[in-house]
């Protein structure tokens, strides 16, 4: 601390702090690839991502730990980014709602001296695999399967629902649990982030994930059209 009052460390550009180690590897796998600002049309400049030093998880808390003490997690990143992502889940035994917890945790997170212009709470709705699920062979791969009509019938087979026409399963956490589950890969967060190392978010209207993009857009524009 000593040092950044003397001038001597640089602030960084912006830090992400997510709920848990699959949303970490899912963010890690969309911000180190090398299109991460041209992908989903995000309309942002490059801007300075290291993980070690830009991306971390509430490690033990997961999403109600996240919604009753992200604000104390966060608040020491003030003093060494100028920006700030907190995203977590909607969906979780207890939850008061996507609503309620983005602006209680940004009232707590505001509270802790963070300006309001300088971070965001993101809450995705249900969960966070609702961003990695489409029709699309970039999906499909990953989990095992030879194409996505493969991909959509090991879904059905488990019991879940994933209407004709529909981009995603409707459960779509409960969805990927059994996939990895029945073709034996494990859940692990290296899924997550092998498949959004590949797949485009072109498209996507995800509530959250828009807010994620303007966010963005807003820091870190890029001086062209969107």
């Amino acid at each position: 601390l000593s040092a950044f009052r003397r001038g001597r460390t640089r602030m960084r550009d912006i830090v992400f702090l997510v709920a848990d180690l699959s949303m970490q590897e899912a963010l890690r796998g969309f911000l180190t690839r090398d299109d991460f600002h041209r992908n989903f049309n995000l309309g942002v400049r490059p801007f300075d991502f290291d993980p070690p030093q830009d991306l971390f998880y509430a490690a033990g808390l997961n999403d109600p730990g996240m919604y009753t003490d992200g604000h104390n997690i966060l608040a020491p990143f003030q003093r060494t980014h100028r920006h700030a992502i907190v995203i977590q889940d909607a969906e979780w035994d207890g939850s008061p709602g996507a609503a309620a917890i983005c602006a209680e945790l940004t009232a707590k997170i505001e509270a802790t001296g963070w300006s309001i212009d300088r971070f965001r709470v993101i809450c995705i709705e249900p969960e966070l695999e609702n961003w990695i699920w489409q029709r699309n062979n970039r999906v499909a791969e990953p989990l095992g399967f030879a194409s996505v009509d493969e991909m959509i019938a090991a879904v059905r087979t488990a019991g879940l629902e994933w209407p004709d026409g529909h981009p995603k399963p409707r459960r779509p956490k409960e969805a990927l649990e059994a996939v990895v589950r029945r073709r034996g890969i494990g859940l692990s967060s290296s899924v997550h982030r092998s498949i959004t190392k590949r797949v485009s978010l072109n498209g996507c209207q995800c509530p959250a994930l828009l807010g994620l993009r303007d966010a963005l857009r807003q820091w870190f524009p890029s001086g062209d059209p969107a």
